[in-house]
């Protein structure tokens, strides 16, 4: 897709929210219109209805002068209809006006037809014979047949008697031609009766009922007679026409007379003229958008085109490799001529990074290597602490059975300070390679803040101001002392770094319980009871994207040389060993505060055991289970367990030393290695064991571990025996497993 057909897209999305927008207005424009439409149509029907009751209103008055005239007061019917006659030429509105007897006959009319007529039957002239006012009825005049408004007024001698009956016809089909050509003949005209009879029809194609047909079933009807009806009301005939019809508000006059005036308008010619507006709108907004969007092509084409053609050569030039590309001189003004430009600054930095990869990927091989060989260490060195065993183990037993030679004994004991000796280089190798295991002690910490003191202090230089804030009685935690003491000298160290002109750094200790809302750095949460140890510098800070990565591997903002990445990792690891969790707080001039929170222990810490060296350990006669994968170490533990008194039964894994658990029972400690091959290393193996045999003692054994051992639930309180070890150091720590209560 080219840039002008991106840059059009761009013009129409951003015109689609005022298009939108505008299209709203004309929507509600177009509803308005379609509202004081229907307003309207309402304001006709009562208009019509107000112009028929100033026409009863004029006839009664007719009436009242008539009622007076000598020439009404006359027996001469011929000489009464002439009268009348020349009355009628001058309101022609009506059809015709005539006078009853009391006994309903016809007298005299204006139309001089000589006829006599019967009207006692007609509604009117009931009502009147008991009504001193005008009375009203909407039917089909006898004498001409047309719809008419009969308005009949009792004219009453002084006394109150009944003379005569004084009637006008009031012509409603020419009433309702003249409105309808009022207006326009936009609008359809309708009278009906109480009973539903169509007095006048419209005279629209749409309508199908004749003048004197009834509509009294109708929906219409019902409408038009309901009491609380709505303003409006859609009708569709059987043509699948919709008209939309309203009722004029009912006088007393047209109430009392049972007449229902309504006004109607062709649904589609009532949102015609709203229809015909916004056609309009929208066309001029069509034609304004279309003339917008060819300006943007013509400016795209002329303006743009042959700029972007050059960045396009450009970049492609780039894509292949060819970095000493560059978009010559001039330069457009403008964003074009900034984005020519930031492309040839980023072609010269794409070369500075190319120079800069091929170191980096030489460093990267060296890290790779120097990672390759702390795994090679790792496993060597626990493969060397089995040989080690048996060695310094053989060594002793050699040194015991050559007793009266000197110099196979002084051979003897050569071999066993060489094996110790290896003992110092695997604990070395297993320091390089980060897989030290950690050796937890219950400890007050702040007793082991309070011996780091000169230590720190002198760490930091004399131009940072430390202070420490121990509080008392700290509850007691299980920790490496020593791997604690790195964790704070790393910290202190990192808040040094960060003091280049000097400031503030303080220790703090504290207990504290956390909730579900306390995350750690990973944003995870852990709630319980910790001691906290926090350090607190005003130093220059981190940013935010900096303090997110602050714990990984070898992400260091120092420079080459100064730093290996691996400190706060190594802090982050050690605690989360111990069980703890790690909280960061920095903002770039403000400081940093690095909180180490590390749990509680759930129970009093038991006194210390002696070293191994210092316990008495006469040999025992209990049955131990042996579970070692090594076959010399095996064979070297069963041989020396024997010699002390015991008796011996050695697996070479966990599945095997299980399936003998479930048949015998005389067993009394499982003498396990930690890292042993099958998938079941001793930690779960032990755990297993003691759901089989819950009274069963468990010692544990390691070259090395990469995570610290922990006692399974249930276990108790388990011991660990490294590797290599000697003959008393074996003989302590059994009889220290098995004289352990049993829980």
């Amino acid at each position: 897709m080219s840039l002008r057909t991106r840059l059009l897209i761009l013009v129409i999305a951003a015109m689609l929210v005022p298009a939108g927008l505008v299209g709203l207005r004309f929507m509600q424009n177009r509803s308005s219109d379609i509202n004081a439409a229907l307003t309207n149509l309402a304001a006709a029907a009562d208009e019509i209805a107000s112009d028929l009751d100033e026409k009863i209103q004029g006839t009664t008055q007719l009436h009242y002068g008539l009622a007076r005239a000598r020439d009404l007061d006359t027996r001469d019917k011929a000489a009464c209809s002439a009268f009348l006659s020349e009355v009628r030429e001058e309101y022609p509105q009506f059809t015709g006006i005539l006078t009853i007897d009391p006994d309903g006959s016809l007298f005299c009319d204006s139309l001089r037809t000589n006829r006599s007529l019967d009207l006692r039957d007609r509604a009117y002239f009931k009502q009147a014979l008991v009504s001193r006012g005008v009375v009203l009825e909407p039917v089909f005049g006898r004498l001409t047949g047309m719809s008419v408004l009969q308005i009949a007024y009792p004219v009453r001698t002084d006394a109150g008697a009944l003379k005569l009956i004084l009637l006008a016809s009031f012509n409603l089909r020419k009433f309702a031609e003249f409105h309808h050509k009022r207006l326009l003949a936009e609008k359809d005209v309708l009278l009906v009766d109480g009973k539903g009879t169509v007095l006048v029809a419209p005279s629209g194609a749409g309508w199908s009922v004749p003048v004197g047909g009834s509509i009294a079933g109708s929906e219409l009807f019902r409408f038009a007679a309901a009491p609380d009806r709505e303003p409006f009301h859609e009708v569709t005939d059987g043509a699948g026409r919709t008209h939309v019809w309203s009722v004029a508000a009912r006088s007393p006059a047209t109430r009392d007379a049972g007449l229902y005036i309504l006004v109607g308008r062709s649904k589609d010619g009532l949102v015609a003229a709203a229809n015909r507006r916004l056609y309009e709108d929208l066309a001029i907004l069509t034609v304004a958008s279309l003339l917008l969007l060819a300006a943007v092509w013509i400016l795209a084409t002329v303006s743009v085109g042959r700029q972007v053609g050059r960045l396009a050569t450009m970049a492609k030039k780039l894509g292949r490799g060819d970095l000493s590309a560059r978009i010559p001189p001039p330069h457009p003004g403008g964003e074009l001529g900034g984005l020519m430009t930031l492309l040839n600054d980023t072609a010269v930095s794409l070369q500075q990074q190319r120079a800069a990869i091929a170191d980096l990927n030489q460093k990267l091989s060296q890290s790779q290597k120097m990672e390759a060989m702390g795994q090679l260490t790792g496993g060597v060195a626990h493969d060397f602490n089995n040989l080690l065993t048996v060695i310094l183990g053989n060594s002793e037993h050699l040194a015991d059975q050559l007793a009266g030679n000197k110099e196979l004994r002084r051979i003897a004991g050569d071999i066993a300070t060489a094996a110790e000796r290896g003992s110092d280089l695997t604990r070395s190798l297993l320091a390089f390679a980060r897989k030290q295991p950690l050796r937890p002690r219950d400890i007050d910490i702040a007793g082991k803040l309070l011996e780091m003191q000169p230590l720190l202090r002198r760490s930091l230089g004399e131009h940072v101001e430390c202070s420490f804030a121990l509080d008392a009685d700290l509850w007691m935690t299980s920790v490496d002392p020593g791997q604690l003491a790195t964790a704070l000298l790393n910290l202190v160290l990192n808040a040094r770094d960060a003091l280049p002109d000097g400031g503030k750094l303080t220790v703090e200790a504290r207990n504290i319980s956390l909730g579900e809302s306390d995350l750690d750095v990973n944003g995870e949460p852990r709630p319980g009871d910790y001691v906290m140890v926090a350090v607190t510098d005003t130093g220059t800070g981190m940013s935010a994207e900096v303090a997110s990565r602050a714990f990984e591997p070898f992400f260091t903002t120092k420079e080459v040389g100064k730093g290996t990445g691996l400190g706060l990792s190594m802090v982050y690891g050690f605690v989360r060993q111990s069980g703890g969790l790690v909280q960061m707080q920095s903002e770039p001039g403000h400081g940093s505060a690095v909180r180490l929170f590390f749990p509680r222990l759930a129970t009093p810490p038991a006194e210390a055991a002696l070293l191994a060296e210092h316990i008495a350990a006469p040999d025992g006669s209990e049955t131990i289970l042996v579970v070692e994968d090594d076959d010399m170490v095996r064979a070297y533990v069963e041989n020396e367990l024997k010699a002390l008194g015991y008796r011996v039964i050695a697996r070479s894994n966990g599945p095997a030393a299980l399936d003998l658990l479930r048949q015998r029972g005389d067993i009394h400690l499982l003498f396990t290695d930690v890292v042993m091959p099958g998938g079941m290393f001793g930690p779960e193996l032990a755990r297993q064991a003691t759901a089989l045999r819950p009274g069963l003692k468990v010692l544990f054994t390691s070259g090395y571990t990469q995570d610290p051992v922990k006692t399974p639930d249930g276990v108790g309180d388990a011991r660990i025996l490294r590797k290599p070890f000697r003959r008393k150091d074996l003989a302590a720590m059994l009889r220290a497993a098995l004289s352990t209560p049993s829980r």
